[in-house]
């Protein structure tokens, strides 16, 4: 029999849920990373984050963590996921938490999504699909003009403008990013630029940790100077810092939707090893 647990502190989802989401890191990298960054930063979290796990006989069978605005994060470890995707949609419907979109992978994500729409009568609709890749040794490319350096607060201006500029591009139904928030990254060291005769040219950040990798994003090279293998360069160089660091691996993920991205990374060193979707999720018009 499945039993769904929802969690009020963190430390008691970990302890429910940690060992299981770190046995394939690199696929779970999103879950943990959330998880792991509610427990280390927790005065960042605006609102109570959404932290249920499901189990049968005290295995772990599934698991859903949500950040409000943003929106759910779901992943089960069986081949049938969709009686524990059905208990995480009846108990976030049941007790009203708003769910603008659920993400995982691919079969997973998908059979909360419609289990979900046939709970609600809501409306499904695919908002990406993503790939995850997975670096541990670095093609550096060749010939790219420029260097790399580490952003400093300085650059604050053009940075969140940059942030800006690729949410609108690439996750346009994402909320944009708070200028607050970008100054934190780069007074922590995340956020890095490919320079090309001393103009900023690309920009790459840190992101998510887990105990032995870190996720590589926002990446973003301004139309102007794209073509020029800007991207490529400012990946592979953080890449190889972040490995230098003493990580096991980097992480990344992919819009499918875009060939350029999905191939120029492989061309450094990074390798496909999941498909994720995000599914957007319209409650029903009330009559």
């Amino acid at each position: 029999m499945l039993q769904l647990i929802v969690h009020d502190a963190i430390d008691e989802f970990l302890r429910a849920a940690e060992h299981d989401l770190a046995q394939d890191e690199v696929t779970n990298g999103l879950m943990l990373g959330v998880t792991l960054r509610v427990k280390q930063h927790p005065g960042r979290i605006e609102h109570q984050p959404y932290l249920a796990t499901v189990h049968a006989d005290g295995a772990l069978l599934a698991a859903g963590v949500m950040t409000p605005p943003h929106g759910l994060i779901a992943y089960a470890a069986t081949d049938d996921p969709l009686p524990a995707m059905r208990l995480l949609a009846e108990n976030l419907v049941a007790n009203r938490w708003p769910l603008p979109t659920v993400n995982g992978v691919a079969t997973v994500s998908r059979t909360f999504a419609e289990a979900w729409r046939h709970l609600t009568g809501g409306e499904v609709a695919q908002e990406m699909a993503l790939r995850v890749f997975e670096l541990r040794a670095v093609t550096p490319p060749v010939g790219v003009a420029g260097q790399f350096r580490q952003a400093a607060i300085e650059d604050a201006d053009l940075i969140f403008a940059w942030y800006t500029a690729f949410h609108v591009e690439a996750t346009p139904a994402q909320a944009l990013p708070r200028r607050a928030e970008v100054e934190r990254s780069l007074t922590e060291g995340n956020v890095y630029l490919w320079e090309d005769d001393g103009r900023p040219a690309s920009l790459a950040a840190k992101g998510r940790r887990t105990p032995r990798g870190i996720s590589v994003g926002p990446v973003y090279t301004p139309p102007e100077a794209r073509g020029h293998g800007y991207a490529s360069a400012c990946v592979a160089a953080l890449s190889q810092h972040i490995l230098d660091e003493g990580k096991a691996f980097c992480t990344l993920f992919t819009d499918l939707a875009n060939p350029t991205s999905n191939s120029i990374y492989q061309k450094i060193g990074y390798r496909p090893v999941c498909d994720f979707t995000e599914y957007r999720l319209r409650q029903p018009l009330q009559g």
